[in-house]
């Protein structure tokens, strides 16, 4: 296959160039469900004359419909996508970047999607998307799966489907909530997806920033000791990856905390845990829920996390190796890669 695709990037290199602009308008479509032309062009950064071509083409195959209230893919268009993404992803030279991935820090997954989330909304629910994908692939009946808040996880949660004859799990917040939007925190996004694939849920009603005082009065609570004794018997959790520095702010730490981290050289945040360049942990925040310890000792690891400006914190992380499968985008793996 590989070796096909490089003949035809010598001898055929528009053709290449096109097969690229249909794939990507075709699974934007997809991944948007609905989606206005003005709406699309804008998100990838085409003219509206240029989609509109690459659209009436689509449509004219019968791989993308047209309502008064958008676009969508058809059930054809559907299955083509399945059946060619082996072929896009060598097209993209991805299947190299995630078995290169793989190697270099021993993950037993990596799946790359096409683009830079920070970039284009569309590759963040293309991401989304795949971690869903992933997730379905690696559950089990009666599994329990922890998850944790952000934007990331959020799309995960919004695109997340099961079957019938898919099992049936509990998703739990792998942690507090950070006080931020109510749609981003961990208690929100596992109640959507035990909602959107027929499964339960519990919440942990509790803040991710303790003081040492209040963490260790709600500890000693039966209430929550009994919420995060169901949360640490996940055999799955499914995360976020955030830059230090940010996490540090939207936890709204105080300045000598973010001083702390700056010089401890902390460059990525995952449970509440602080990381440096080499996947040391150079700081830890009293939270409520999942520690690392519990995380060492989890079956599935999935790490969910994309964008050129997160790469660094997630090549932090993956040198710590607490990670099994890893979901990012093409902008992320190539620095991450470059770094490696």
């Amino acid at each position: 296959m590989r070796r096909i695709i490089d003949i035809q990037k010598q001898l055929l290199p528009d053709l290449t160039d096109v097969l690229k602009k249909r794939y990507t308008v075709l699974k934007s479509i997809m991944v948007s469900g609905i989606v206005g032309r003005r709406t699309l062009a804008a998100s990838l950064g085409l003219t509206e004359r240029v989609l509109r071509s690459e659209v009436d083409f689509l449509k004219s195959h019968g791989l993308v419909s047209i309502t008064p209230a958008g676009m969508q893919v058809t059930s054809a268009g559907i299955r083509l996508l399945e059946e060619i993404e082996p072929y896009i992803k060598d097209l993209f030279g991805l299947t190299e970047m995630e078995e290169q991935i793989c190697r270099t820090y021993g993950l037993k997954q990596v799946v790359i999607v096409p683009g830079d989330s920070d970039q284009s909304p569309h590759t963040k629910r293309e991401l989304g998307l795949a971690g869903a994908q992933v997730l379905r692939k690696v559950v089990k009946d009666h599994d329990v799966i922890g998850v944790t808040g952000g934007s990331t996880l959020a799309e995960v949660a919004n695109l997340l489907t099961f079957s019938s004859s898919d099992p049936t799990c509990m998703f739990v917040p792998a942690r507090g909530g950070l006080g931020e939007n109510v749609e981003l925190q961990a208690n929100t996004i596992a109640s959507i997806m035990a909602k959107r694939t027929g499964g339960q849920y519990r919440l942990l009603h509790v803040p991710d920033n303790l003081g040492d005082e209040a963490y260790q009065s709600l500890m000693s609570d039966p209430n929550i000791q009994e919420i995060v004794n169901v949360i640490r018997r996940a055999r799955i959790v499914i995360h976020g990856i955030g830059n230090a520095m940010v996490m540090a702010q939207r936890r709204k730490s105080d300045q000598k905390t973010i001083e702390l981290l700056k010089q401890e050289g902390a460059l990525a945040e995952a449970f509440g845990y602080y990381f440096d360049r080499d996947g040391n942990v150079v700081h830890k925040m009293p939270t409520v829920g999942l520690k690392l310890e519990d995380i060492m000792q989890m079956e599935i690891v999935i790490g969910v996390a994309g964008g050129s400006s997160k790469a660094e914190a997630i090549r932090a992380i993956l040198k710590f190796g607490h990670e099994d499968i890893l979901v990012t985008d093409e902008a992320a793996a190539q620095i991450i890669i470059g770094g490696s």
